[in-house]
């Protein structure tokens, strides 16, 4: 296997972040979240749930490392 020692080199597929953001509905909260895996680095990023309540939203935030078909670091490179 060929990776680095960073961890994010070691994840298959996405990473999932959940949070709690004070904001004012449930539409700014997940473009707030987004926004914040944006501002993180990411760059593929979805919210994959958004529960508000009065004064803040519950939100998963997933950030695709790798979608399928992509090229991983861990295989052999195709000769």
């Amino acid at each position: 296997m060929m990776r680095d020692n960073a961890p994010i080199s070691h994840v298959v597929d996405a990473l999932d972040v959940e949070t709690y953001l004070v904001c004012d509905s449930k539409e700014e909260g997940s473009r707030l979240g987004i926004q914040l895996l944006k501002d993180l680095g990411f760059k593929d990023v979805d919210a994959v749930y958004v529960g508000w309540s009065n004064g803040g939203a519950r939100v998963r935030l997933r950030a695709n490392i790798h979608r399928p078909g992509d090229t991983y670091a861990w295989l052999p490179e195709a000769e």
